[in-house]
Parts: C-alpha cells; sequence; structure tokens
C-alpha cells in the first residue's frame, strides 16, 4: 500500500488541521466541519493524480481542443457519521460519482475502555465491479473501520482499484492496513500520521472525537 502523508510537506492544508487541532477553534461546528471539507478538497485533488487517462476532444466556440481527463469510474464510499462532510468534499471535486455509505461504530469490550470492537450495521452501494472505490473516513485508529467497511461493500462487487483517505491517522493504524492491503496498488491519502494511540485507542495527539465536534455530543 501505498502512504501519501500531506502534512510532510509544507501547504495550506496545514492551516487548515491546525484549525481542526486547536481546541479554541474546533467549538465553533460549522468551521470544523468546514475545515473538513476543505481538506478534503486537498486530498482528492492529490487523488486525482494517481487515476487514469486519456486524451479527449471537447469542442469550443472556435476550434476542436484535446483535453486529458480521468477515464475511472468512480464511486465515493464513506463510513457514517463523521464521514459525511468529507464524503461532500470528495463529492464536489468527483462531481460525477457514484456514493456508497457503511454505517460502522467502535464500542468497548471491556470496562477499562482498552479492547476495541467495531459493528457494521447497514450498507448501501452501486454495483462495484470495475470501479475505482475511493473510501473516506475522517480519523484512522486501529484501521478496523476501514477494514470492514471494505468487505461490507465488497459484498456489491470487487473495485478494480482502492484508495483510502483519512484527515488524522495513528501510525499504527496505518502499518495495520499495510499489513491488510499489501498491493502497491492500493492507496493511503492522510492529512497528517500522528504518533500514537492512548490506552481507550484514541489517536494522540489527534483532535477529540470528530462526529461529537462535527454534529454534537451522543448519548
Amino acid at each position: 500500500m501505498k502512504v501519501i502523508n500531506l502534512s510532510s510537506s509544507n501547504s495550506v492544508l496545514n492551516k487548515y488541521m491546525s484549525q481542526l487541532r486547536d481546541m479554541n477553534i474546533q467549538t465553533d461546528r460549522m468551521r470544523f466541519r468546514q475545515n473538513i471539507v476543505r481538506i478534503g478538497h486537498v486530498e482528492a485533488y492529490e487523488i486525482s493524480k494517481f487515476l487514469t487517462y486519456s486524451p479527449k476532444t471537447v469542442q469550443t466556440p472556435l476550434d476542436k481542443c484535446e483535453v486529458s481527463t480521468y477515464d475511472d469510474k468512480i464511486v465515493l464510499g464513506t463510513v457514517f457519521r463523521a464521514g459525511l462532510p468529507l464524503h461532500q468534499a470528495f463529492l464536489d471535486i468527483f462531481d460525477e460519482a457514484g456514493n456508497a455509505f457503511v454505517s460502522a461504530y467502535r464500542y468497548y469490550k471491556d470496562r477499562e475502555m482498552s479492547e476495541v470492537g467495531i459493528k457494521v450495521e447497514y450498507c448501501a452501494s452501486p454495483a462495484l465491479d470495475g470501479k475505482t472505490l475511493i473510501l473516506v473516513d475522517p480519523m484512522l485508529a486501529t484501521g478496523g473501520s476501514l477494514e470492514l467497511a471494505y468487505e461490507a461493500l465488497k459484498t456489491k462487487g470487487t473495485p478494480q482499484r482502492l484508495v483510502m483517505a483519512c484527515v488524522i491517522a495513528a501510525k499504527s493504524g496505518v502499518d495495520y492496513l499495510q499489513k491488510v492491503f499489501p498491493s502497491d496498488d492500493v492507496v493511503l491519502v492522510c492529512g497528517a500520521i500522528d504518533p500514537v494511540l492512548n490506552e481507550h485507542k484514541c489517536i494522540i495527539p489527534g483532535l477529540g472525537d470528530a462526529g461529537d465536534l462535527m454534529y454534537g455530543e451522543k448519548i
């Protein structure tokens, strides 16, 4: 799996990331969601470089013009609920894409909240055979949610190519996905890769609960 860490080079994305992490700014839910969208736009642009292109001829009012555009039939897959703003960001860029949704949530298996489980309850997708699946989820902690989301989506067909994108990833989660998806054809784009998970499997330094920061606390 090819891993791209966008924070390893300087760009405007780092400004958006700093605002996401800043606890004095992230209390503004609308701004938090908008920064997720802006990061998604940057990531979608980077992913566009890995698609397959061919020249096409278009007719302008004055003459014909050859333009190289991508040929991939894209399906955008998203993990509910925190993935919704990121999904919209990618749909802004890949505006003709099909759309797939997976409901996956994590829960603690023990009273100490040290062992995490993940449950998938819902999956809706167009046929995926021969498609380029772009699977997005803002936070990549253990890697389990993306793995199970992909397994759920595979019931709708086998994509020709898999690309994954997250805003913040834990290094251990990235390492896990590299074992699950060893092929060089799989791409993972991260806004940033943080060093560790704490004892509750939360990304450190991370930013907190992305879903709660977007939409409010759940009970």
